[in-house]
């Protein structure tokens, strides 16, 4: 009887080691994967503030040809 304790709690032990093996490459595999979101994450946000400058921008253009159109004909 003990040795069939035995047996059980080595299989037991084993069995957790594995599960242990699993959960660290797991956990392994999703801190590249984060860590990655994070890289794409900044490079998206690096771009959009780039894009919002470049639409402030056209909209002051923009904006400066409507008030010389507003301002009334120019003479010559």
């Amino acid at each position: 009887m003990l040795e069939a304790s035995l047996s059980q709690l080595e299989q037991l032990v084993s069995d957790l080691v594995q599960q242990n093996q699993t959960l660290l490459q797991t956990n392994q595999t999703l801190s590249t994967e984060l860590a990655q979101a994070k890289d794409e994450n900044e490079n998206l946000q690096l771009n959009l503030m780039e894009q919002e400058e470049k639409h402030s921008a056209t909209a002051a253009r923009i904006q400066a040809l409507v008030d010389r159109v507003n301002a009334g004909p120019v003479s010559a």
